[in-house]
């Protein structure tokens, strides 16, 4: 009898085929481990104000101060290595979309089972709260949060969690108003299962695949939308600098001629974006079965 192929090892046969999902792997792979890695990979650390030299202010990329050291992407106006700081950037702004993205994730979930299961008006109630939500601009109702809370990395993920777990209360719900018509729903129930074990032991596998798909989606959405706030002014302290704020540092000497002090970390921002998608979408092609061939 021929063996069946594990999910895991069907997923990485199909990732090595598709050149551009290699590609974008292996991108987030370096990404995530430079952003782990940059205590122990960056030149200095950008937030020691022991370590900063402002006569090394606004130094292009490949200079030397007097002290030998090399700046590979120049610094900013406080002498802070570019590169140091795209490295400790990287590790917020993937912290902020990570975390935010799990706990919303979770919320919408649990959200969207219940109003599937359910019915009625705890469907109606649920499902209404997340069209009203979803009617408004993301960032309209993050600024709001925001401009309420104040600046911080907990109230931005707080604020994201907030715009995000409508989109995963939907996307499960009709995934799961599918699987409860199903007859191993129905077996569940004749064997006087409890609701919370049809729902979270049964059916949860099940609406898992589309979730995984908008999950890893969100996950640069989040990035993407604290780097915007964070630009505004409304995201992160100058302490806990992401790339959105690092972009934002070096917009007002754009026209000096001093590109790279937002061009790389601009770049890295793009890059971490892009690779994220590249994933999500070669992640869409083969958990729904609509993309297989």
């Amino acid at each position: 009898m021929a063996r069946e192929e594990s999910p895991f090892r069907r997923l990485s046969s199909d990732f090595a085929a598709n050149p551009t999902a290699v590609f974008g792997l292996i991108l987030l792979g370096i990404i995530a481990i430079a952003a782990l890695a940059a205590p122990l990979i960056s030149p200095q650390n950008p937030y020691d104000l022991a370590q900063l030299d402002v006569v090394s202010g606004r130094l292009p990329p490949g200079s030397t101060n007097e002290n030998g050291a090399t700046f590979w992407l120049g610094t900013d106006d406080q002498g802070r290595d570019m590169l140091s700081a795209i490295f400790y950037g990287l590790r917020i702004s993937l912290t902020v979309g990570v975390a935010s993205t799990v706990v919303a994730l979770a919320i919408g979930l649990a959200l969207g089972l219940v109003a599937a299961y359910l019915g009625g008006r705890t469907e109606t109630l649920i499902m209404r709260i997340a069209d009203i939500q979803l009617s408004f601009p993301a960032i309209l109702i993050a600024l709001i949060l925001l401009a309420v809370l104040g600046q911080g990395t907990l109230k931005i993920i707080l604020a994201l969690i907030t715009v995000q777990w409508a989109y995963y209360a939907r996307t499960v719900r009709s995934a799961a108003l599918v699987e409860k018509r199903k007859e191993y729903v129905e077996a569940a129930r004749c064997l006087a299962l409890s609701p919370p074990r049809i729902v979270f032991r049964h059916m949860l596998p099940n609406c898992l695949p589309p979730l995984i798909v908008v999950a890893t989606v969100q996950v640069a959405a989040a990035i993407a939308l604290e780097a915007t706030l964070s630009f505004l002014g409304l995201g992160l302290p100058i302490t806990e600098p992401s790339l959105g704020l690092l972009i934002a540092n070096g917009y007002q000497y754009l026209l000096s001629g001093k590109y790279w002090i937002s061009f790389f970390p601009g770049v890295a921002l793009l890059l971490t974006i892009v690779s994220i998608n590249l994933v999500a979408d070669q992640l869409r092609d083969v958990l729904n079965p609509r993309f297989q061939q």
